[in-house]
């Protein structure tokens, strides 16, 4: 029987709840000892509803804890970088929640320090474990489609949980960065991460322009140089619940999963529900409510898998290198709408942009480094 794996979660908000929950619940060769969030009070409120044993303010003191194998990143992405940098020198395996990071320089910083420090990078795109989306790309490997030629996936709801999201700065996006990068990893992975041919892509701020300058409707196409599409449409202005569907079509057949539907009991709530205890998303009207959200989402698998790769010493699906490939897909759909063109592959991101966020390419204004 494998060792336990103990993890220390640095972030306390939705995220960190659901692997939290995750891993109390579902993972039993992993525990969860430590947490850690900047907010006074916070860490350790999250850890005593949760019977965790230890709590900081500095996500530093939680890495320097001996006796955590496992760091996992539930903070906002801006600090992402930071985070696994200085988990990977201290020895620390790696768990990073989507997306990668910012930028392509933090990114390189991160697969580069992992790779020197002899840690694993796992790139926690957690719709390559819910159970529908498995069986659906089970379909295709056994060739009940025929030859998969195209895949669509859209995950959409009015808007995100936190509200650091809004801020591009911190978030280094709007939409494509923030749902994205599942849809886009989803139908790579389906694929069997072929090279890229082409990107394009178009969007814009329909509903939220007075919270950010991010936006917050897009449609992206990747084209792979095995002739197959993948399809991304993602939105934070579409009303009524989220919505997170994949469909799949081959030559001789085409599936289609949804997430939400046959896994939710449909629910009107003039007060709302969800994450009400920590006043951050609550959830009223109509919607779909997930029972075994946590599962059905892959969450448990995803965070199972990754513990078992650290006890065994071996690679996980996801690595570093894959949230690196997803972030300079998402450079190339921002480039595409800025320069109202479809960028080819192999693509560099330009030097200029390579340590700003990728929304620049869309909208220069926003540059931080001049």
């Amino acid at each position: 029987m494998s060792k336990t794996v103990k993890v220390g979660l640095i972030g306390s908000g939705f995220v960190a709840d659901i692997h939290a929950h995750s891993i109390q619940h579902h993972v039993p060769n992993a525990e969860v000892v430590a947490v850690a969030s900047p907010t006074p009070g916070k860490a350790k409120a999250f850890a005593q509803a949760r019977n965790i044993p230890h709590a900081f303010e500095n996500y530093q003191d939680l890495i320097a804890l001996k006796e955590v194998d496992l760091v996992s990143i539930v903070a906002p992405n801006y600090l992402h970088r930071d985070i696994a940098v200085a988990a990977a020198n201290a020895g620390k395996h790696i768990l990073c929640e989507k997306p990668l990071c910012r930028t392509m320089e933090e990114a390189d910083d991160m697969v580069d320090t992992c790779r020197k420090q002899g840690v694993l990078l796992m790139y926690a795109e957690e719709l390559l474990f819910a159970p529908k989306y498995v069986r659906a790309k089970g379909l295709v490997d056994e060739g009940a489609l025929g030859h998969a030629f195209l895949v669509k996936q859209w995950e959409e709801h009015d808007g995100p949980h936190s509200p650091w999201f809004w801020d591009v700065n911190k978030s280094g996006g709007g939409v494509l960065l923030d749902m994205g990068c599942h849809s886009i990893e989803y139908a790579r992975w389906v694929f069997g991460k072929p090279k890229v041919k082409s990107v394009s892509a178009t969007m814009g701020t329909f509903s939220h322009a007075d919270k950010t300058h991010g936006e917050d409707h897009v449609i992206c196409t990747v084209e792979y140089e095995t002739g197959q599409i993948g399809l991304a449409e993602n939105s934070w202005a579409k009303l009524g619940g989220v919505d997170d569907r994949a469909e799949i079509y081959g030559t001789e057949g085409h599936t289609r999963a949804d997430l939400l539907r046959g896994n939710a009991l449909t629910t009107y709530s003039n007060v709302g529900y969800g994450y009400a205890t920590e006043k951050m998303s609550v959830t009223t009207g109509w919607t779909f409510t997930m029972f075994e959200e946590s599962w059905n989402y892959g969450f448990p698998q995803e965070v199972q898998h990754f513990a078992d790769c650290v006890a065994n010493r071996t690679e996980p699906i996801e690595t570093g290198v894959d949230g690196r490939e997803v972030l300079k897909i998402i450079y190339a759909a921002y480039q595409s709408v800025g320069e109202g063109r479809k960028i080819p592959f192999p693509y560099e991101v330009p030097d200029w942009a390579r340590t700003e966020s990728p929304i620049v390419l869309w909208k220069p204004e926003l540059r931080q480094n001049r």
